[in-house]
């Protein structure tokens, strides 16, 4: 009897790159492997979307869809070529206008893509309805999703199967064209047998002919043994990576789930295991130089307690890491779980993801629910959605005070259409204004990247990839080895501050580093110093300062504002008084500990 034939998406270059290397892969570093990978006989890949859209602009130097067209060209014109999209989100970093929307589909379609993978974070089927008939409009496929994850121990109330069949059901009654399912788990931490019930579920709700998939990734640990639960179930296609983009936090290798279905009536592809290892050789020598964060390689028996994306993981640790305070990543992880419970059970996919590490982040830094993340305030209060269920009464109640937002229900999509600079009209004339051609690719950029797509299209973006010490040019702006350490010494402690490029590195008994304490109300001499020292309570960059020497502030006002971990920190006056001194400028870097201002 012939074996039955399994679809197998290469996420490598999209989602591989993100979940190991926080989406930093050059594409003439790449390019031999995806030729290898077609030798291979591999004919779907994720190659764009999601973070790996912005990471281009932000941090490469490169244009996302000169990539796409490049990518296009090799992998061949019968190629599917799949991109990420995060419904009403597309590839942007807020929630998009109709009109933008429209634009993103229109764009994605010129430039090769096949078929649009489109999720909502909160299983909010509103928020998939105008992406999806737009991708439909522009030709594309379009694979609709519901995505996944475990609560923590001891919640309750979504993410099982009569959750799940509740979603499906939502996307046929609202009459929503697609040509798809995927279930997605980025946190990987569905287990098993809720992944066979639940595409058996799906299997019988939507008929024998739906293609339906499953996407997870290997962080938990439980990677393979849901795949194999889910080709059980009935799963058409499954996505797999290969080495050394494979594993750990990203999906797990092509060779790994080859072996898994020895004995199996399951044909992985029409795969050959001599083609697909000298694919992965040649991948492992394209990126030898890259910088691989050891988190990246590892599953993480804490994840399924607080689910934390693979992508999302190594992009938090890798920020964390650049500002020297790695040591308190577990710290962070053990708070998410309090945040999922009281955030309404949205799924720990991006931009949800990032909400719950934001605020967890928050807690751990400056003491649980004393600031309110933007990102995870509005989503409790329902700017992105309805969330699985309703989030905490008392975290509504603060996160409405602390930013200000009255709670609503109205649809994200509508609210966008409101705001001025979600138009069209309104990025032309930026564009107009910096002397930028205004194509609709560079009012995409502008539009989704905002500050830092405009310093892209005007040349003076930054060049941020983490390779090897012995083999980054001296134009790369992020050094591996950067940060702030404490290295003991014949029995004695030493802070030490590796600057990044040329820069000292400067070392000073532990003793005398400053005091990592914040807005400690410490005497000091005079001499133009206040009395009272505010000191920054975690590493981040200056964003905005609002008050000056002289200005008379009250207890609990905004003197400035960080920027850290993606989000803004807001840095308050711990009691009245008149600021005497400002210690800092805007756009400068701080450690923990940094004095930022003094009172009088």
């Amino acid at each position: 009897m012939a074996k039955r034939y399994i679809d197998i998406m290469d996420t490598s270059f999209r989602d591989g790159f993100q979940s190991v290397f926080g989406g930093r892969v050059l594409m003439e570093d790449f390019f031999p492997a995806l030729e290898a990978a077609k030798e291979a006989g591999i004919t779907h890949f994720e190659f764009g979307g999601g973070a790996r859209f912005q990471s281009l602009f932000f941090y490469l130097r490169e244009n996302a869809f000169e990539m796409m067209d490049r990518f296009r060209q090799i992998a061949g014109p019968e190629a599917n070529l799949q991109i990420l999209a995060r419904g009403v989100n597309t590839v942007m970093l807020d929630t998009g206008s109709r009109e933008m929307i429209d634009l993103f589909a229109k764009l994605f379609a010129k430039h090769g893509t096949t078929t649009v993978r489109n999720f909502d974070a909160l299983n909010d089927v509103r928020n998939l309805e105008f992406s999806g008939a737009c991708v439909k409009k522009y030709g594309m496929k379009h694979e609709v999703v519901v995505t996944m994850m475990d609560l923590p121990p001891g919640c309750e109330g979504a993410h099982d199967v009569p959750f799940y069949e509740k979603v499906l059901r939502q996307i046929l009654d609202s009459g929503l064209e697609f040509d798809s399912v995927a279930f997605k788990d980025a946190s990987g931490t569905s287990n098993p047998h809720k992944v066979f019930e639940t595409f058996r579920m799906a299997r019988k709700l939507l008929g024998a002919t739906t293609h339906i998939r499953l996407h997870t990734h290997e962080t938990a640990g439980v990677s393979v043994a849901c795949y194999l639960a889910a080709l059980e179930g009935g799963a058409d296609g499954i996505d797999l990576a290969a080495a050394p983009v494979s594993g750990g936090t990203s999906q797990p290798d092509i060779l790994t789930m080859m072996h898994a279905v020895k004995g199996t009536d399951y044909d992985l592809g029409g795969l050959e295991l001599s083609k697909v290892r000298k694919y992965e050789q040649r991948f492992k020598a394209c990126l030898k130089e890259y910088f691989t964060p050891p988190e990246a390689q590892r599953v993480n028996p804490i994840i399924p307690f607080a689910p934390m994306p693979g992508g999302a993981l190594t992009a938090n640790t890798q920020m964390m890491r650049d500002s020297g305070n790695l040591d308190k990543f577990d710290e962070v992880i053990e708070a998410m779980t309090e945040v999922v419970e009281k955030g309404g059970y949205g799924t720990s996919v991006t931009p949800v993801s990032q909400f719950y590490w934001q605020q967890a982040y928050a807690n751990v830094t400056f003491g649980p629910w004393k600031q309110i993340s933007p990102g995870y305030g509005r989503m409790v209060l329902g700017y992105f959605g309805r969330t699985p269920v309703a989030p905490d009464p008392e975290i509504v109640k603060l996160a409405s005070l602390k930013l200000g937002l009255k709670p609503t229900t109205e649809s994200p999509i509508d609210i966008a259409n409101r705001e001025e600079k979600k138009s069209i009209a309104y990025w032309k004339k930026v564009l107009e204004e910096e002397g930028i051609e205004t194509t609709d690719e560079n009012i995409f950029i502008a539009a989704s990247c905002d500050k830092k797509g405009i310093a892209f299209l005007k040349g003076e973006s930054p060049l941020m990839v983490r390779k090897g010490p012995n083999t980054s040019s001296k134009t790369e702006e992020t050094n591996a080895m950067a940060g702030n350490y404490t290295v003991i010494v014949d029995g004695k402690k030493y802070s030490v501050q590796v600057a990044e490029g040329d820069g000292e590195i400067t070392v000073q008994k532990a003793s005398e580093a400053p005091a990592p304490k914040a807005q400690t109300q410490t005497p000091r001499p005079s001499g133009g110093k206040g009395s009272i020292e505010i000191r920054s309570q975690t590493p981040g960059t200056v964003f905005k300062i609002l008050k000056q020497p002289g200005d008379h502030v009250d207890e609990g006002e905004t003197i400035m504002v960080l920027e850290a971990m993606k989000m803004e920190i807001e840095v308050a006056a711990p009691m009245q008084g008149t600021v005497a001194t400002i210690d800092v400028a805007p756009n400068d870097t701080v450690e923990e500990g940094r004095l930022l201002a003094t009172l009088e």
